[in-house]
């Protein structure tokens, strides 16, 4: 007769075994097919249930006029004066926002049992994290596009379209590097409420100690030091040259190596907590 451990047959329990011998020699080519049907499966949470992009839609519109509204007469003398230095400010801020909902989300799906699921699959464990991460991008791409319509809307007109377009394309890619960060906070921390206030907390400081809504010239000169060294205000001012004539200057440079550096470091941090958590 078949000893049982743990209410577990032999025969079982040899199963399961199968099952992670079998997941721990996906193939690389295999991980991508997974990870990518992963990323369908959050596109299609998505569809199902649009209200998950109200905020991308809302928060694009309110920062946009309220922000244009309060500043633009005090700094620069006009709202449609003030748009070019505006837009991409927000466009920064609004989609580094929509990145921490990727923790809080994760958070959520591991407290459902989501990802408990996912392990008796034959699967790479990878595959589960990478495609929730890959289907936010959906997330900022849309937060990026409100802003820029409701800049158009109001007047907005940029120097070079190529240049935004690249603008975009490069915040979208700097809110994707972050989404690593705010995943480790998800599996890190007990409750998406946890993930959702320590996030803000870092999130706050981040985006308005910088050059993304105001010049960094008129705060005090201790502030100045600290946007001045903000990662977010190189980003913003590489968005506006780019906005403005297309040019592609040292800023660019400086986003993208800082960019390198956290996927370098959160990416197989993250990977390896998750592995180790589920």
């Amino acid at each position: 007769m078949t000893a049982d451990v743990g209410g577990i047959g032999t025969a079982d329990a040899r199963a399961f075994d199968d099952v992670d011998s079998t997941r721990d020699r996906v193939p690389l080519r295999d991980t991508v097919s997974q990870s990518l049907t992963m990323t369908r499966r959050g596109l299609l949470k998505i569809r199902h249930n649009p209200s998950q992009l109200f905020d991308v839609i809302v928060l694009p519109i309110v920062f946009t006029v309220t922000f244009s509204t309060i500043f633009g007469g005090a700094i620069v003398g006009d709202v449609q004066s003030y748009l070019p230095l505006l837009i991409p400010g927000v466009l920064v801020q609004v989609a580094i926002a929509a990145s921490v909902t990727t923790g809080v989300g994760l958070r959520e799906d591991l407290d459902r049992g989501v990802f408990d699921r996912f392990k008796s699959l034959p699967i790479a464990r990878i595959a589960p994290l990478a495609g929730a991460l890959l289907a936010n991008a959906v997330r900022y791409i849309v937060a990026t596009a409100i802003t820029v319509v409701v800049g158009l809307v109001m007047g907005y007109r940029p120097g070079s379209a190529p240049g935004l377009a690249a603008a975009c394309v490069l915040i979208v890619v700097v809110a994707f590097t972050l989404s690593w960060i705010f995943a480790l906070m998800g599996v890190l921390l007990d409750s998406a409420a946890t993930v959702q206030g320590v996030s803000m907390l870092i999130l706050m400081p981040l985006t308005l100690v910088s050059n993304a809504l105001v010049p960094i010239d008129t705060m005090p000169e201790w502030m100045q030091t600290c946007a001045g060294a903000n990662p977010v205000s190189h980003l913003v001012t590489a968005a506006r040259s780019l906005a403005a004539d297309g040019t592609v200057g040292h800023q660019i440079v400086f986003t993208l190596i800082g960019a390198v550096a956290v996927l370098a470091i959160f990416v197989p941090l993250t990977l390896r907590t998750y592995m180790r958590r589920t």
